[in-house]
């Protein structure tokens, strides 16, 4: 993606496509402001793991007292041994002020194997039928 995203801009300087990932963080920030009781489901990890976490620190940054994700899943093949970010646990994003850890799961599957039964089932038991539509305004 980012070459061609390179490619674009070199052939179009004048009106090419742009990824502002800093906006979109404080965008995303604003959204958990907002929100104010949240719930995370993190596909893998890595850098929208870590955007998606830190939008609770963000929020005592601008200072904004935002609650930690009360709810959080991880599906994730990554295992702690290896060190990497993207298997971090949500336990130590609780240690960090991130996740609530009383509803927490991590789940160690394939993504395309669970995803699917997970959202059948979130389907399935209804209980977004009743949820208020939310819009956001940025």
């Amino acid at each position: 993606a980012g070459f061609g995203l390179v490619m674009h801009q070199v052939k179009h300087p004048n009106g090419h496509v742009s990824i502002d990932s800093v906006k979109d963080f404080r965008e995303l920030t604003q959204v958990k402001i907002d929100a104010g009781e949240t719930g995370i489901l993190i596909i893998g990890g890595g850098v929208p793991k870590n955007f998606i976490q830190d939008t609770v620190v963000c929020a005592e940054l601008l200072g904004v007292d935002a609650p930690m994700h009360k709810y959080a899943i991880q599906l994730t093949v990554a295992d702690v041994r290896d060190g990497a970010c993207s298997s971090s646990t949500l336990k130590e994003a609780c240690s960090w002020g991130k996740v609530d850890v009383t509803f927490e799961q991590m789940v160690y599957a394939e993504a395309t194997s669970v995803l699917p039964l997970l959202a059948s089932q979130a389907y399935h038991k209804g209980a977004w039928k009743k949820r208020e539509r939310k819009t956001w305004k940025f």
